[in-house]
């Protein structure tokens, strides 16, 4: 008989949570924990576990996202489109939805199981009753109807599209949503000047100028005690950067990295720029097994174009990823160009959601979800010799 149980903290979780065979460090309890700390203020994390008699053979993170004007449109200077995303969020998307996974990073870091005791049918139906149960007690404790349920996000060849007739019964429909950018650091690179030789004159002339903007910059790693230092200006400058997002669906904890650095010590990296002494600008690492996770940013927008600081923190981490043996850099989405100019290449994401309300239509929810996070149009560059 299979079962789940659903948790309000990681205090609570099951002693065989982090003891699954699951090679992502986003569903282990140290980066929830820090999650559970620190997350937005309009995000509640919960987590599920999915059993076989006694034996847990799968999990889960389900978010609840509360979703309003203020969160989702900030600082835009685009009159039209705030008056626009106002009539969209207020009629249709404005309250409460639950998320399968973390919107708080791309990929699929949302679930796990065992396919040897549960199929993947299977589980995502106990997931599916996981969910109708957390929209009924939300409901009763908050007062708050579930209108959006989604699944995110999938990488085109992952095994669940496979489970068609699941979603398809449920009416979640698929949508593909901006790829992510993944360097594949390549075998015979032991060193980063064996990926600067492979870059063509152009782009190796582009590094050059780069670093040679750069070169007033001090760039250092933070330790626990930095990060609780400098916790204030980090977030300044991460704002910076947020708050300048075309849709943002939510804002970090003031003291986010400070928890993570707390929880993951060693797998969580954070690197300060610092000219005359002053942090200008940072940016963070998550170690995930063979895949190193590009996290958030940060940095102050007059230093950004003189002194290229986006894309020496490119270079940087691209960096990172060869000197200490990863397979790949998880660049994320947005930018997809600069990305591309270090050598990252798009892979295809794809979301399934729905609305709750059967007289919203999908196609209405499908205009929506391109608004929010548009398929952009963008010149992918190519900087290798072959």
């Amino acid at each position: 008989m299979i079962n789940f149980k659903l948790y309000n903290s990681v205090t609570d979780l099951p002693a065989a949570w982090d003891d699954l065979p699951v090679d992502d460090i986003f569903l282990k309890s140290a980066f929830l924990k820090a999650l559970e700390d620190s997350s937005p203020a309009n995000i509640s994390s919960y987590f599920l576990g999915v059993f076989k008699e006694e034996t847990l053979v799968g999990i889960g993170i389900i978010q609840r996202v509360e979703m309003y004007l203020d969160d989702v449109f900030r600082k835009t200077s685009n009159h039209y489109l705030k008056r626009f995303g106002k009539v969209l969020i207020s009629k249709i998307v404005k309250g409460n939805a639950l998320v399968v996974g973390n919107l708080m990073h791309t990929g699929q870091h949302g679930i796990y199981f065992n396919s040897e005791k549960v199929n993947q049918d299977e589980f995502l139906g106990i997931v599916s009753e996981a969910l109708k149960e957390l929209s009924v007690s939300i409901k009763d404790t908050f007062n708050k109807k579930i209108r959006i349920i989604t699944f995110k996000d999938y990488f085109e060849n992952d095994q669940i599209h496979t489970s068609k007739a699941f979603f398809l019964k449920r009416n979640l429909y698929k949508a593909q949503v901006q790829p992510n950018m993944v360097f594949q650091v390549k075998n015979e690179w032991t060193s980063f000047e064996d990926y600067l030789a492979a870059l063509n004159k152009k782009y190796r002339r582009r590094y050059r100028t780069a670093r040679k903007k750069r070169q007033a910059i001090h760039c250092k790693e933070l330790t626990l005690e930095d990060v609780n230092t400098l916790s204030q200006r980090l977030y300044t400058l991460y704002e910076n950067v947020s708050d300048n997002a075309r849709v943002n669906s939510f804002k970090l904890h003031d003291r986010h990295f400070y928890y993570l650095k707390l929880q993951l010590k060693d797998n969580f990296k954070l690197f300060g720029y610092f000219l005359e002494g002053n942090l200008v600008g940072f940016y963070t690492l998550i170690l995930n097994h063979d895949k190193l996770e590009t996290y958030f940013l940060g940095y102050n927008q007059d230093l950004q174009q003189q002194g290229q600081l986006y894309l020496n923190m490119l270079y940087d981490m691209a960096s990172f990823g060869i000197q200490h043996n990863f397979k790949q850099v998880i660049y994320a989405r947005t930018a997809m160009e600069i990305k591309s100019s270090i050598g990252a290449k798009p892979e295809g994401m794809y979301i399934y959601l729905k609305h709750t309300n059967n007289v919203i239509a999908n196609t209405v929810l499908k205009l929506i979800v391109k608004y929010a996070n548009p398929i952009r149009a963008w010149e992918a560059r190519h900087p290798f010799e072959h």
